[in-house]
């Protein structure tokens, strides 16, 4: 069920429910923060909390509140909340600890609910959240927000995270800063449709530990492409549901973070890895929204900058727009025979505090094809150094901004040269501040990734939780495959040695294996290139083995991974990717949700480092490629008609030929049918 939280996040009135150090700090914060409506105290003998007039009982109250905070312990807050339900209020902030995070909290929990009924509740155990467009706080400790009139919203499930964001220096316009908590009625993902909904923020921020709600994600996703809105994810911890098989290569490389990190791709998010890239990804978000194409440009007046700027961009994939021929001659005629022409540019100090030139530069580097244009600028300390001089740098800059009409961003190689001074200088001149060079790259980069998302996400396929799981052996594992498209060697079981050799007489060249044996190249259970009936028994004979699969012989191509695990917190999770005995050593692999289409597979293919393999290298012929992708596809057919059964399934190798593409082992996790 979702509920309307407007009337919760924008409130009119706020009642105060408690009388300890958190409801007083909750009424100050209000006052502070110049918040206009009524504020009513709630206490059962005071009469009156943080200088204003309190009420003995909830019901004693004006008028239904459109917000509350409950200050009060687990068992009071639930009375507490029921009262606000019966009365009509619209909503409640549940600051008690102790429900579902406790042993005994789940009673509490689902009474909690019951008493809630209707009215949104956000938490219990959070902070609960800040409007700083509407001056509101239900907020129970000192926070670093401005008023704003336009900004990003953050959303995080760590109430101290949540405060300590609200202390950044960096320049980011922050509209709202919310906690989920428990998340018992209202989740992380309902809270963020709330705040995105509202026209003032233009960007949202989520601090993840779990995605839970899969599904709502996904209507949270739908939710912000169609207001045009961009979401920033940092997924931090990691679920063990994934760990749980083992098996194989797949399940070893497809861990939960892997499943995290493809579930945020499909839905259109961009994942960054620490505080400090999510408040600068905001913050270009805020003032650029996506970039719409991975080139930049870059200027700076070191050598030693430029090349960490580009160290940078290499390891984030971004590229560096080329120079056409006029920038290259009109920045020849400002900057002379002695400056090396390239991009990223080191301008040297030639013209250094002269304006019109250095505006000329950066004007002719940002004309480019690039979509975003980077001036690297290390500011001097205010209290020790006056640099009158770097004030020259910004004027050039900013001339540079305004004729060119493109967005440029200052950004400081280290966060301690951007002062939020500076940054605020920036900002108010048409400019970005962007502080530290390493998360102002992983901000464009998530900038880029989401210039080019999708249109519209599919649908998940989603696991079902199962008790028991059996294995498929290769035999039966390739019998089920092949029933949907999956090409196999032509193969024979056999219970003995002898049996083994009779079997082979004829059919060529053999790989012989151990059957029932995991990894079996690791344990001396397959022995390749056999031909003959007296090789391949005497071959049997040396295996620890009772039954045997005599195959036909695949030659030598290209050798590929296919696997599928069930990952109960992101969805099924595919790989694709190098295979082999080597899978684990080499990681070459791409991570994607099911479904795909042929489009997903040919573009994961296409960013594996054995690519120019597939498509033949050094006089080496092409690979089948649309027998692979079919490969695949036949691979998840058969995933979604067991109907989310399937725990894990690998095809390793898949031998990928000029002429077809043939799973050469395979194995089935399967929980059982009900």
């Amino acid at each position: 069920m979702t509920h309307n939280l407007n009337r919760l996040l924008k409130p009119r009135s706020v009642a105060v429910v408690g009388g300890g150090d958190w409801c007083t700090a909750v009424i100050e914060g209000l006052r502070q923060m110049g918040y206009a409506g009524d504020v009513w105290p709630v206490h059962p003998s005071a009469e009156s909390v943080a200088g204003t007039r309190a009420y003995s009982r909830v019901d004693d109250l004006p008028a239904p509140p459109d917000a509350c905070f409950v200050g009060v312990n687990r068992n009071a807050t639930i009375a507490v909340v029921g009262g606000l339900a019966v009365m009509g209020a619209g909503g409640a902030v549940c600051f008690a600890s102790g429900f579902s995070e406790m042993a005994d909290g789940a009673d509490l929990n689902a009474q909690l609910l019951a008493a809630a009924g209707d009215m949104p509740i956000i938490g219990p155990n959070c902070y609960g959240f800040i409007n700083a467009l509407d001056r509101a706080a239900l907020w129970p400790d000192i926070h670093g927000l401005p008023h704003v009139t336009r900004g990003v919203a953050i959303l995080t499930q760590s109430s101290n995270i949540a405060l300590n964001l609200t202390m950044q220096k960096r320049g980011l316009p922050i509209a709202y800063m919310a906690t989920a908590g428990n998340q018992a009625q209202t989740s992380l993902a309902q809270i963020g449709e709330a705040l995105l909904a509202d026209e003032r923020v233009t960007a949202l921020g989520l601090h993840v530990e779990g995605f839970g709600d899969i599904e709502a994600f996904q209507a949270l996703a739908l939710r912000a492409r169609s207001l045009g809105k961009s979401v920033v994810v940092l997924k931090t911890g990691r679920s063990e549901a994934a760990q749980a098989a083992a098996v194989s290569h797949t399940a070893s490389l497809a861990g939960s973070d892997v499943g995290a990190s493809a579930l945020i791709a499909r839905l259109g998010m961009a994942r960054v890895g620490s505080l400090e890239a999510l408040i600068e990804t905001l913050k270009l978000l805020h003032f650029t929204g996506p970039l719409s194409a991975n080139q930049i440009a870059c200027m700076s007046c070191s050598g030693g900058e430029a090349s960490l700027v580009a160290d940078g961009a290499a390891a984030r994939g971004l590229e560096f727009a080329p120079l056409s021929g006029q920038q290259t001659e009109r920045l020849g005629v400002v900057l002379g025979p002695r400056v090396h022409l390239s991009n990223p540019l080191d301008y040297n100090t030639f013209i250094w505090g002269n304006v019109p030139q250095m505006a000329q530069v950066f004007g002719e580097m940002m004309r480019g094809s690039a979509g975003l244009s980077l001036l690297v600028a290390d500011f001097p300390r205010e209290d020790r150094c006056p640099a009158p001089s770097w004030e020259k740098l910004i004027e050039a800059a900013e001339q540079a901004c305004t004729q060119v009409g493109r967005p440029l961003a200052v950004v400081s190689s280290i966060a301690d040269t951007m002062s939020e001074k500076r940054a605020q200088d920036l900002i108010d001149r048409g400019l970005i501040p962007l502080c530290g060079l390493d998360a102002a790259l992983e901000a464009v980069r998530a900038a880029i990734a989401l210039g080019s998302v999708w249109e519209r996400p599919a649908p998940l396929f989603l696991p079902r939780t199962t008790t028991t799981v059996r294995m498929l052996d290769e035999v039966a594992a390739k019998a089920a495959l092949s029933a949907h498209g999956v090409t196999v060697p032509a193969s024979q079981a056999v219970s003995d040695a002898a049996a083994a050799g009779q079997v082979a007489e004829g059919m060529g060249r053999v790989a012989l294996k151990a059957r029932g044996v995991a990894h079996k190249s690791d344990q001396g259970g397959v022995v390749l290139g056999l031909q003959g009936a007296q090789a391949v028994s005497e071959a049997a004979s040396g295996m620890a083995a009772t039954e045997y699969l005599v195959e036909e012989m695949i030659d030598a191509g290209v050798e590929l991974l296919i696997g599928v695990v069930a990952d109960p917190a992101h969805g099924y999770v595919l790989t694709i990717g190098a295979g082999g005995v080597l899978t684990e050593l080499w990681r070459d692999t791409v991570s994607l949700l099911l479904p795909v289409t042929d489009g997903d597979i040919r573009t994961a293919l296409a960013g594996l480092r054995i690519a120019p393999r597939l498509n033949g290298y050094r006089g080496a012929p092409a690979v089948d490629m649309n027998a692979v992708v079919a490969s695949v596809l036949a691979v998840q057919a058969y995933v979604v008609a067991q109907d989310g059964l399937v725990a894990e399934v690998e095809v390793n190798p898949l031998i990928a030929l000029p002429d077809r593409a043939v799973a050469v082992d395979a194995l089935i996790r399967i929980g059982e049918r009900t």
